[in-house]
């Protein structure tokens, strides 16, 4: 384990923005954590949690221990139907969805492809095409920054909601996930209602898809409308789509009756923020180096040599625009830093 100083961050972030980390370190194993903060210097400075950058904008350098967890590993254990299975924090998500489609385990091919880490898949509570993590989520260890532990969280430890967990708020900094681990099934219950799956599957002639074609068919909607991150810089949807109270959502509709929406429980509405954002003129808009992606007006793209500060302030003006036209207000889903 090495420190490294005034390392780029440039490779290890999607979009692509310049910036330095004062120290830097990779993390290949929990016993590592250890050490590394008994360290008296590592304890006195600001530190971040990296994983696989998908989902940070850096607006300036970091002047701090910048930590990459690097953990491998997948293993499964198999109890009746159900599939428990452990991967490594520095695992690849989508190499997690590939080993477990593979092998039949079903519940997370609808979260195929989506760019990062496993380690920060519960902090975000990722979600697509109708799944989130907390779905097929079983329980994760984390490496307490104060007693220099690792404890376990539940899945009701970690506090999950849209995009949110309990590592966003009340414990941001002081926990690192190192493994998580999903329940899964071997009997698959496939999610097909959301987006365009059902509508693929009926051109492919799919009448009975397995968890495979779904993992196919979410990956080809994926890259149709979002960019590859090693072609252009982007972090995937920067936005979250906004909840709003029934009321709010009513006036929406009562104005532009075409808005997509979902239920969202409670009473509540789920608004489709790149709808909002393209209805605001923002869709394949270029703004010096910055811009919305052409197919997908909910993702901020680095078209060359962008600042962090820039893309920023470009979400800024999406921002405004949208709260001008529909009164409401969007939220960033990208953690800036």
């Amino acid at each position: 384990m090495v420190i490294h100083h005034n390392k780029s961050l440039k490779r290890l972030n999607t979009f692509g923005v310049d910036i330095n980390a004062r120290n830097f370190v990779e993390i290949s194993h929990p016993d590592q954590l250890i050490n590394l903060f008994l360290n008296k210097e590592v304890v006195n400075q600001p530190l971040l949690f990296l994983g696989g950058g998908s989902n940070m904008l850096f607006t300036h350098d970091f002047e701090g221990l910048v930590i990459k967890m690097s953990i491998k590993g997948i293993s499964a254990h198999v109890e009746g139907d159900h599939v428990f299975v452990e991967a490594g924090a520095g695992e690849v998500w989508n190499d997690l969805v590939n080993y477990c489609v593979d092998k039949g385990f079903a519940g997370i091919e609808n979260l195929s492809l989506i760019p990062g880490s496993v380690g920060a898949s519960p902090i975000q509570n990722i979600g697509a095409y109708g799944v989130e993590l907390k779905d097929v989520f079983y329980s994760l260890e984390a490496f307490d920054v104060s007693s220099l532990t690792i404890r376990k969280f539940t899945k009701e430890e970690c506090e999950f909601a849209y995009r949110e967990s309990v590592f966003k708020g009340r414990l941001k900094g002081k926990y690192i996930v190192t493994s998580v681990t999903l329940k899964l099934s071997q009997k698959p219950n496939l999610n097909t209602s959301y987006g365009a799956i059902e509508t693929e599957l009926n051109v492919r002639g799919i009448n009975e898809p397995s968890i495979k074609d779904i993992s196919k068919v979410v990956s080809h909607i994926r890259v149709s409308k979002l960019p590859d991150p090693s072609t252009i810089g982007n972090a995937g949807s920067f936005f979250k789509n906004p909840i709003v109270s029934a009321d709010i959502a009513e006036r929406v509709k009562k104005s532009h009756p075409e808005v997509v929406n979902y239920p969202a429980g409670n009473g509540k509405v789920k608004l489709a923020a790149g709808w909002l954002i393209e209805q605001c003129g923002w869709k394949g808009k270029v703004v010096g180096n910055t811009g919305t992606w052409k197919n997908q007006a909910l993702v901020l793209v680095n078209h060359g040599e962008a600042t962090g500060k820039e893309i920023f302030d470009f979400s800024e003006e999406i921002i405004q625009s949208v709260k001008e036209k529909f009164e409401v207000t969007l939220e960033r889903e990208v953690n800036i830093f």
